[in-house]
């Protein structure tokens, strides 16, 4: 994501207004100094280094996102996460349906470098907070397309998401990310459902590995719990995960399987 960098004629005016500014209020000093300096005045040194510092201007308070503002702000991020995010290459997550505070939290942790990902933090680092919450908001006011389960791997998934293990101390993964998988916006768990099984593999096993998206309690869940999951537990919950979504619009969930 880039943006258009300020204007540099402006700019240019600005540097030789005040430049003219400092040596014109150079020769007024020297002029001052020469001058013997008259009666009573001698307090005003001591005025001026009692006056209060001036105080930094306020940074200016964050809103809430704006989807229409961050429509043009996400263009970018379609190249790999489509135009409403539902991306086609299933490397890259879909960002439809995902929560403002769960996109401008990962946005944070890419310009930080506390989530590593060399393309993102390229992406992100131009990003001002406001940046980050209206590209968020833009995409949780898309839907996610549903996605496909294996049905091979349907009963283990099924079991890790809705029940998880107990002979492993594996939580089920709907405590946190909801039973239909749209997730906690409010404690930033994210949305699931009908993410790409190869993104959920590919994650899962990044942490089982040791890799972490920052130092924070909230960032170490994930990682302690894919270090008890083994390959075959990590294939099938993130093929359940594809085929997670709402049965119907009254509510409820399903799974689809392939035939």
């Amino acid at each position: 994501m880039s943006f258009r960098p300020a204007g540099f004629r402006p700019a240019v005016v600005g540097y030789a207004v005040a430049l003219v500014f400092a040596l014109s209020s150079g020769v007024v000093l020297a002029q001052e100094a020469k001058a013997p300096a008259p009666a009573g005045t001698a307090a005003a040194p001591a005025a001026a280094a009692t006056a209060e510092p001036a105080k930094p201007a306020e940074t200016a308070a964050v809103k809430p996102g704006d989807a229409t503002a961050g429509a043009g702000k996400a263009a970018v991020c379609g190249a790999c996460h489509g135009m409403d995010g539902n991306s086609s290459d299933a490397q890259y997550p879909k960002l439809a349906g995902q929560s403002e505070s769960y996109i401008a939290r990962q946005l944070t942790n890419f310009k930080t470098s506390k989530r590593q990902n060399p393309i993102m933090l390229g992406m992100a680092s131009p990003l001002s907070e406001q940046d980050m919450h209206d590209v968020g908001a833009y995409f949780a006011s898309k839907k996610s397309l549903p996605g496909v389960a294996d049905q091979a791997l349907v009963e283990r998934g099924q079991q890790l998401y809705r029940e998880g293990d107990t002979t492993k101390g594996v939580p089920a993964c709907m405590a946190c990310h909801s039973v239909d998988g749209r997730g906690n916006p409010g404690a930033m768990y994210p949305q699931l459902t009908s993410q790409h099984a190869q993104y959920i593999e590919a994650t899962l096993k990044s942490w089982h590995d040791g890799t972490t998206w920052g130092d924070d309690a909230h960032a170490q869940i994930m990682p302690g719990i894919a270090k008890k999951l083994d390959e075959k537990d990590i294939a099938a919950v993130a093929s359940y995960i594809e085929g997670l979504h709402a049965a119907d619009s009254a509510g409820g969930s399903g799974n689809s399987a392939a035939k």
